[in-house]
């Protein structure tokens, strides 16, 4: 099973459960069909203070992964917990799908590049 926990912490509404459905179905369609992952959307603030304090970049930002187990073998019966994946609807707008599956694709160890690019594009449409 898929948990996906979905906070908003931004100040404005944002579309929890079509969230939630893009992480489901983009998880499963790279393999992965028993873990948790959790999605918050920020205000640009939180957003500039989570980049600064973790990359060292002074600016709010579209999207931020904070990546926890991967697809790294786990002892039976415990959870996979996949991480986070921190979005600024500030920053995206409307256009929020795209930098979603760019951050969770992040979690499960992608790189930048054509393959991720690929694979963005195909979930997100």
């Amino acid at each position: 099973m898929i948990a996906v926990e979905v906070e908003n912490r931004s100040g404005v509404e944002v579309e929890s459960e079509a969230a939630a459905e893009l992480a489901r179905r983009l998880l499963a369609g790279e393999g992965i069909d028993d873990a948790e992952v959790g999605i918050a959307f920020v205000r640009p603030k939180e957003s500039r203070e989570l980049k600064r304090d973790h990359l060292g970049i002074d600016e709010a930002t579209d999207v931020l992964s904070f990546p926890i187990d991967g697809r790294e073998p786990l002892p039976p019966d415990v959870p996979r917990q996949l991480g986070d994946v921190v979005l600024c609807p500030a920053v995206v707008g409307d256009e929020w799908r795209r930098p979603l599956a760019h951050g969770l694709l992040h979690l499960l160890g992608y790189e930048h590049g054509p393959e991720m690019e690929q694979r963005e594009e195909a979930y997100a449409a």
